[in-house]
């Protein structure tokens, strides 16, 4: 019989609670032991918890899931690694360059196991769909690509990690808009040349509300980017547009419902479109 991976993970709030459902369900896992700075009452039983991440890395596991606020993931991910464990953790892996680096160092240094961060948004249908047809080729090369993904509204907890600038450290782009930039790399690769802008429009927040960003690879595709707090509904739009058609995906699976059923719309250049001839 297959050993089962054990799992500790390092952060028991929302995701962390995400994360133990997605390893209890899996047969090839199993929980041991977990950490929080308020462990929840409920919900995490079949796991030991222990006092600290340092507890958790030593309780025999082979992988942790680290699942803090933002300001805490290098430091864990560093430790998991350098003490010889697999590492999944959530985005951003760092609020800067420096952290980003340091992890990178961390990877290096451990070449036999694996990191990954948490952009699932890759592995959404629409997404997986549109890579294929993109990679099909049967609309030739990527030309450019706009991508919009934000929410109704700031979060209406004040209390909340996410709006302290020295646990977040950053707003829209760090939350829901680093996703869409890691959707521009999955299909076009690294980019080059970055031009952005951000402001806070609306609400009262430390940090931007609304993030615009222009990039482009040595290629020459461009991809634009507008991530926003103010947008007044949950939106999740990516389009790529190709030298004979284009692919769209639009809305997004969420337990909320938040956004619209995802779609994916394809077509074919048109000439019949031009100016003169709607």
């Amino acid at each position: 019989m297959k050993e089962k991976l054990k799992i500790g993970i390092v952060g028991l709030g929302k995701m962390g609670g995400i994360r133990a459902k997605t390893v209890r369900e899996n047969d090839n896992t199993i929980l041991v032991s977990g950490t929080d700075a308020h462990p929840p009452a409920k919900g995490f039983e079949d796991m030991q918890i222990l006092p600290n991440y340092e507890a958790v890395i030593n309780s025999g596991v082979d992988a942790v899931f680290v699942c803090t606020p933002n300001r805490f993931i290098p430091e864990v991910v560093i430790a998991a690694l350098d003490a010889g464990k697999h590492v999944f953790c959530e985005k951003p892996p760092g609020r800067s360059m420096a952290d980003i680096e340091r992890i990178i160092e961390a990877e290096k240094r451990n070449p036999g196991l694996v990191l990954k961060v948490g952009f699932n948004h890759r592995y959404h249908f629409g997404i997986m769909e549109a890579k294929k047809i993109v990679a099909s080729g049967k609309y030739g090369k990527i030309l450019w690509m706009r991508g919009v993904y934000g929410k109704a509204q700031g979060s209406g907890n004040a209390n909340e990690w996410r709006l302290d600038p020295a646990l977040a450290g950053g707003g829209i782009l760090f939350d829901q808009g680093i996703h869409m930039l890691d959707l521009f790399r999955h299909f076009c690769g690294e980019f080059s040349e970055i031009k952005s802008m951000c402001t806070t429009a609306y609400w009262d927040f430390p940090f931007e509300d609304n993030a615009f960003a222009l990039l482009r690879n040595d290629e020459g595709r461009i991809a634009m980017l507008h991530s926003s707090f103010t947008q007044w509904k949950h939106r999740f739009t990516l389009e790529i547009f190709m030298e004979d058609g284009y692919v769209i995906v639009d809305g997004m699976p969420s337990s909320s419902r938040s956004y619209r059923d995802e779609w994916i719309i394809q077509g074919r250049k048109h000439q019949g479109y031009a100016i003169g001839n709607p």
